[in-house]
């Protein structure tokens, strides 16, 4: 594919190094440095120019662009690419990254004639924001075409090893030690395991309640940490939700700020030092959950730290970098991707995905699950198909809110919905088996 990328920021950088392999990528942007960056590590055509400007894009005239990535870290600068990219290319697909969440998505969609609009503080607080309703999850997946989850929970270290079985909900993933990997169906299910379910959701919920023996079944005293857009984002979206919440921030303006965007529903804490006797002081250790949300990783670990040795029992940091992710893991800190994680994933897995297969990845992309659903018009009726031969992967079909393992070969009916789970490494011979289907 062709693609060009407006933007070579951290979002912009991911997505050139990981799209570069097979397509011909080039990045805009106006920052020379940033570029430099790009070129050094990475075999793509950096251009410097402003993506606003339509004479940025005239020596791809003679080209057809299969994909347009607008990724700046300004809204309006996106939104104008589009529009300049549209009048002076042909282009197949555009995506378009907005800080700022505009209710009217599918209008913007339509006028600017965009494929995909990434609202990546959106995606996170909501990510936030689910874990509420499954307050022992530690993470939640949803899918387009199954009501049925992709759900993780964290094994308390006082839990008995135990295996179980299902027929309304499987075993897709565990991470154990640092390493993942797809277990047999016989598997025994050990302390500190992260374990991955899929299914219906009630059953899951129980589940988790009986292997997370540290965490609340109710989550109402809610503290977010962290004064920017992304920790009013969250804050508005638990607001939404009925619970009490406190914002902590250091920077005064940044508190004003926040009162003003909160309208008075939040209480805001503004401390002058980072002590840990701000978790006594002002009471947030009776909090039943604690959000680290600012854009410093490493901060982000260590006030989840603080937070459980305050007594917090679930600590959530919001994660940007990939290499802090087994960290926190390993710490016991629920991790929800950042702004820029979020963006990232979503446009990948926007790209990999069409209308009748849907990717998503799981466990830090270790993991990568793949469906295809059958649908009415679909040439694959009275089919047969044979297992994918892949040891690490787990495989299913779903036939009237049914899941059946793939043991065998069987002959596709209408509103099949095929699901494959798998180890990144195994992920090309998945996706090939599932497309070629």
């Amino acid at each position: 594919m062709n693609i060009i990328i407006a933007g070579a920021g951290k979002v912009g950088f991911n997505l050139a190094k990981t799209l570069s392999i097979g397509h011909n990528v080039t990045v805009i942007d106006k920052n020379a440095q940033a570029l430099d960056r790009i070129q050094e590590s990475l075999d793509i055509l950096p251009l410097r120019g402003d993506v606003e400007d339509a004479n940025t894009y005239k020596n791809f005239t003679d080209q057809e662009i299969d994909l347009f990535i607008a990724v700046t870290n300004i809204d309006n600068v996106n939104l104008v690419s589009a529009m300049m990219v549209d009048a002076t290319l042909h282009v197949n697909r555009k995506f378009v990254r907005l800080q700022k969440y505009f209710f009217q998505e599918e209008i913007i969609q339509k006028k600017l004639d965009v494929d995909k609009v990434i609202f990546p503080l959106r995606l996170a607080s909501q990510a936030v924001s689910s874990l509420l309703k499954y307050p022992k999850a530690n993470n939640v997946k949803f899918f387009k075409y199954t009501p049925y989850k992709l759900i993780s929970v964290m094994v308390s270290s006082i839990t008995q090893p135990q295996t179980m079985y299902s027929d309304v909900f499987k075993i897709v993933g565990i991470e154990r030690k640092k390493i993942f990997f797809i277990p047999d169906e016989d598997v025994e299910i050990l302390p500190n395991d992260l374990v991955y379910f899929f299914g219906d959701e009630n059953e899951i919920k129980q589940v988790c309640q009986k292997l997370d023996l540290d965490n609340t079944l109710d989550i109402q005293k809610c503290v977010v940490f962290g004064g920017g857009e992304l920790g009013i984002t969250i804050a508005k979206e638990l607001v939404k939700v009925d619970r009490e919440v406190k914002l902590v921030e250091k920077d005064l303006k940044l508190c004003e700020n926040a009162d003003e965007e909160l309208q008075g529903k939040v209480s805001i804490i503004n401390y002058k030092y980072g002590s840990h006797d701000i978790f006594k002081d002002e009471s947030l250790e009776s909090a039943d959950i604690f959000v680290a949300a600012t854009d410093n990783d490493e901060y982000n670990i260590i006030k989840c730290l603080e937070a459980k040795e305050s007594g917090i029992k679930k600590v959530v940091a919001i994660n940007n970098e990939m290499e802090y992710y087994n960290l926190m893991h390993s710490l016991g800190i629920v991790v929800v991707r950042g702004p820029k994680m979020s963006a990232y994933n979503t446009i990948m897995e926007e790209i990999s995905s069409t209308g009748v297969v849907i990717q998503k990845s799981y466990c830090g992309a270790k993991g990568v699950v793949f469906m295809r659903k059958v649908f009415p018009s679909s040439k694959l009726i009275g089919n047969m198909i044979k297992p994918l031969v892949i040891k690490e992967s787990s495989q299913f079909y779903i036939r009237e809110n049914t899941m059946h393992t793939l043991s065998e070969k069987i002959q596709l009916q209408e509103n099949d919905l095929i699901v494959v789970f798998c180890e990144v490494k195994s992920s090309a011979k998945a996706k090939e088996w599932i497309y070629g289907l």
